[in-house]
Formats: C-alpha cells, sequence, structure tokens
C-alpha cells in the first residue's frame, strides 16, 4: 500500500474551499495531508466556519449535507473530511 495519492479533484476542491473560506495561505494548504488535524487544532476553523466549508463543499461538489452527518470525526482531520468528501461525490450517482 502506498502513503502517495493523485491529487483528486475533490482533494483539490477541499484545499481550495479550506484556503477560501479560512482566508488561508496556499502553502499551509498545500501541506496538509491525511493526518493533519482540523477542528480543534486549526484556530480558523471554528463552528462558524464549519458551516461555511460544509456549504462551499455542497455547492462545488454537488451533493447535500446532512446535518446527522456533521460530527467531529469527520472533521478531525484533513483525510477524515476528504474521505466524507470523496464518499459523498461518489455516491451521487
Amino acid at each position: 500500500m502506498t502513503t502517495h495519492h493523485h491529487a483528486t479533484a475533490i482533494d483539490k476542491t477541499l484545499r481550495a474551499v479550506l484556503r477560501d473560506v479560512l482566508a488561508l495561505g496556499d502553502s499551509r494548504v498545500a501541506a496538509f495531508d491525511d493526518a493533519t488535524p482540523l477542528f480543534g487544532a486549526l484556530p480558523e476553523l471554528d463552528s462558524m466556519a464549519v458551516a461555511g466549508v460544509l456549504t462551499e463543499l455542497e455547492d462545488r461538489l454537488g451533493f447535500l449535507i446532512e446535518d446527522d452527518e456533521v460530527d467531529g470525526e469527520m472533521l478531525e482531520t484533513f483525510g477524515a473530511l476528504r474521505r466524507f468528501a470523496e464518499t459523498k461525490a461518489g455516491a451521487k450517482t
């Protein structure tokens, strides 16, 4: 199993959303990997910002996130959030 994965469209979109909504620098967002902690570790990502990030993800990736799908675990790391987005986008057929 390789730890290197090519940047998927969802990965790129997620980075762009975090950059845009949280006003993070490109280099900071580019350095995110699957283990990068998000909620609770990024001061910019407070509960208000979470709503903005999720709304932007919905708009840009074309799926709906139900309230009961949102929990601390999916926001814990960049990888967790990316996997969530990939699952949502993949389920949208």
